[in-house]
């Protein structure tokens, strides 16, 4: 299964933003191609098919202008990934989490039989939420009632923020779901698996200041026997027991990557190393969120989401990693991630240039994190135009060629990705500075941001490429004799 999310409250952030981040990571054996799209009001579909579910769903007639990600090819429908609305509100779908036989039992999963179409998935959320919603609050409502009504065929989870809230959806078997507003001052950690360790049941169903809930929940648990707590009919449970996994796929899966972005952003929380470690990367008690013990960065979320373990006996690359751990667990920066997506909705900035989309293309150790403007009209065709055939026309494709490289000749090439990634952030955020004190539209930034960024990529292409043809096998040379 693939993808890991990263949430950060405004009291948490370095800046006051609310920011939501996901890798989305292709299925093993598979690489899907991804662009950088803005879809206006006119281009927004009023009678929705889905390509998988055979779903139809017809949509309003007032949708709003948003951002997405979607897939460069459509022959399994959009799957827009992640997007800011001009609502200033953005949305990250899915990060496919796990479940249990008793609640696929329960409420099983709404697939396609035959010429009967299926439930929503992660191929649709985005389209059919996005473009309606004016607050975060709003979007949690809207998916929902559409889970209550059409049902969905997998288990995911959903995030949505605007300037003031992150709130965070998990689906509990075809049609039930749960939804809990992340705390101001902390961040959550999400790899594949339900996460949500804590739920209030009265607040869900009476005020919904921090939790809501498809209104039908509190019997659901009873009737199902769900609630593993000692006292079952307390207001207040633990979604992971009643709902989620814990298997020895998930230790070696999703555990770990929760327990290192955790034990970096909350180094003397615990002890998180050793025999005696209190949370180990195998742990199922590893707190869905945690305040930091500083604040995060944009750039700490890249590094986490590019995290291979690093100093710990489990890195693929490491000299510290001992040969019989070396490998053992999914780490989060991943050769098959597609895009990583960051969205980041900043208070105290003017409307127009209030939110930020930041994306990367390919594996996250090698490659950079572009920021955008969200709210534009245009998309800049070096980060839109990905065609299924392999070019360095295309920012997709120009990064999936770097990591393939740079991964042949690590010692020598990591050197060039470094100073690339600095490069890109550096000179991307100055001129989306400049902007905004100049008063240049955005659109125009986002184009000059674009060409800064070709020629740094199109340099280190050309960096990587000689330090991977210095290691071919059939090198030689008169003087190796």
């Amino acid at each position: 299964m693939p993808c890991t999310t990263i949430l950060v409250g405004k009291l948490a952030s370095y800046d006051g933003s609310t920011i939501v981040a996901r890798n989305e990571d292709s299925m093993n054996g598979e690489f899907t191609p991804k662009r950088f799209a803005i879809v206006r009001p006119e281009e927004q579909p009023h009678c929705y098919q889905s390509v998988l579910s055979g779903l139809h769903i017809e949509l309003e007639d007032n949708p709003l202008r948003y951002s997405s990600l979607p897939n460069a090819l459509d022959n399994e429908g959009i799957w827009a990934a992640a997007g800011v609305n001009a609502a200033q509100v953005g949305m990250s779908a899915t990060e496919t989490i796990t479940s249990n036989p008793r609640v696929l039992a329960a409420d099983p999963l709404v697939r396609k039989q035959g010429d009967v179409a299926g439930g929503i998935g992660e191929e649709d959320m985005v389209t059919l939420v996005l473009p309606y919603i004016a607050s975060a609050r709003e979007g949690i409502l809207r998916l929902g009632m559409l889970l209550e009504r059409h049902g969905t065929y997998e288990m995911n989870g959903i995030a949505f923020h605007d300037a003031d809230e992150i709130w965070w959806l998990e689906t509990i078997g075809g049609h039930h779901w749960i939804a809990r507003r992340v705390p101001d001052d902390c961040y959550v950690t999400m790899p594949n698996q339900l996460g949500i360790d804590r739920f209030d049941l009265a607040d869900a169903e009476g005020a919904g200041r921090e939790y809501l809930c498809s209104s039908d929940l509190r019997l659901f648990l009873k009737e199902h026997h769900l609630d593993l707590a000692l006292q079952p009919d307390a207001d207040v449970f633990n979604p992971r027991l009643a709902f989620g996994s814990a298997t020895d796929a998930d230790h070696v899966y999703n555990t770990p990557r929760a327990w290192s972005i955790q034990r970096q952003l909350n180094p003397h929380a615990c002890v998180w190393d050793g025999p005696n470690a209190d949370l180990g990367p195998e742990s199922d008690e590893i707190p869905w969120c945690r305040v930091p013990e500083r604040k995060i960065t944009i750039q700490d979320i890249k590094r986490l989401l590019s995290d291979h373990f690093q100093g710990t006996p489990y890195d693929p690359y490491g000299p510290a990693a001992q040969p019989d751990l070396r490998g053992r667990y999914r780490t989060i920066g991943i050769n098959r991630t597609s895009q990583l997506s960051a969205t980041q909705i900043r208070p105290d900035m003017p409307t127009g240039v209030a939110a930020l989309q930041w994306i990367a293309f390919g594996s996250n150790l090698f490659n950079a994190f572009v920021p955008l403007f969200a709210n534009v009209d245009e998309a800049p065709s070096y980060f839109a135009t990905t065609e299924s055939t392999v070019s360095t026309e295309s920012f997709y494709w120009a990064n999936r060629l770097v990591g393939a490289l740079a991964d042949a000749s690590y010692g020598g090439s990591l050197p060039h990705v470094e100073r690339y990634q600095n490069a890109v952030v550096a000179r991307s955020l100055a001129i989306l500075q400049e902007a905004e004190r100049t008063g240049t539209s955005p659109e125009a930034a986002n184009e000059r941001v674009a060409q800064t960024v070709r020629e740094l990529t199109d340099d280190l292409l050309g960096r990587v490429l000689f330090e991977a043809s210095m290691r071919m096998r059939n090198a030689f040379s008169r003087s190796d004799n």
